[in-house]
């Protein structure tokens, strides 16, 4: 059963996968202060896509600035606002 609490472990294990520090992650952290680039969120959005069967594309990332607008968007996307 996919939730906010599903959605955010997710996110906070594919953002350490892709080597930010894990006391760095917060819903207020931006993304350029953990150095997530736009590949990163490509590939982010792939795996949520594929692991979460939530229906995303990379251009949905496109002007989010902090890691708390990437789980609005999956929770928006999953509806679970």
């Amino acid at each position: 059963m996919l939730d906010h609490a599903a959605i955010e472990k997710f996110i906070h294990e594919a953002l350490v996968e892709l080597g930010v520090d894990d006391g760095d992650i917060r819903p207020d952290a931006a993304l350029d202060d953990l150095e997530i680039d736009s590949l990163d969120m490509v590939e982010l959005a792939q795996a949520i896509k594929k692991d979460l069967q939530v229906p995303v594309k990379p251009k949905d990332f496109d002007g989010l600035d902090t890691v708390g607008q990437i789980l609005e968007l999956c929770y928006v996307k999953a509806g679970l606002e």
